[in-house]
């Protein structure tokens, strides 16, 4: 991983971890002190900059997709973020972001998660374009049981809940802003999430 300041990668690295952990980008940095000063610009700079190599497509036992859609805010405007996790281990299978909500999209998104994972039944809410979309890639499909669609809101709300810690804003100064930083910073929480979720296993 490259920056500008020079930054040894394991300290980035911690730095990214409390953050997604919670703490606050003031609050990062004061940790952070301890080993090297960066303040809270720098770290939301490597936020914005940092990919992750991969997400993890190992191979692993998908049961099924449980799939649903929320707006965020961007600046002064909304988005839609399409989620997918896998039930059994909650682990987040696939999150993407998009200017508007349709079939197309709802199918664009499906077919992604069938290219990386296989075929398997989709779990969604009760909107008329997930049916659609599963009978042109000619998956089965079926409503939210209450227990997936509690496990399905409950991971929408914390990612919701995290992006919150600033107010609800992906801060972006750029006319006509292509949502890059949005997707930098939504693919670094997914990985983030799910190495958590493999350390506790």
């Amino acid at each position: 991983m490259i920056n500008r300041n020079r930054t040894p990668s394991k300290y980035v690295c911690y730095g990214l971890y409390l953050y997604f952990s919670g703490l606050s980008l003031r609050q990062t940095s004061e940790r952070l002190a301890f080993f090297i000063k960066r303040n809270h610009v720098s770290i939301w700079n490597w936020i914005q900059k940092y990919h992750p190599q991969k997400l993890s497509y190992r191979r692993r036992k998908i049961s099924k997709y449980v799939v649903d859609e929320t707006l965020i805010k961007v600046g002064s405007e909304s988005i839609w973020m399409w989620v997918a996790i896998e039930p059994e281990n909650r682990e987040i299978l696939a999150l993407s972001i998009s200017k508007e909500r349709n079939m197309l999209i709802a199918e664009r998104f499906i077919a992604d998660l069938v290219r990386i994972h296989g075929k398997h039944p989709v779990s969604t809410d009760g909107g008329t374009w997930y049916p659609q979309a599963c009978r042109f890639l000619k998956l089965e499909h079926h409503v939210h049981s209450s227990l997936e669609k509690s496990l399905i809101e409950r991971t929408m709300q914390y990612i919701k809940d995290r992006t919150e810690s600033f107010d609800d804003y992906f801060p972006c100064k750029l006319k006509n802003c292509k949502l890059k930083h949005v997707r930098n910073w939504l693919q670094l929480f997914v990985d983030h999430h799910n190495k958590e979720l493999e350390a506790v296993k």
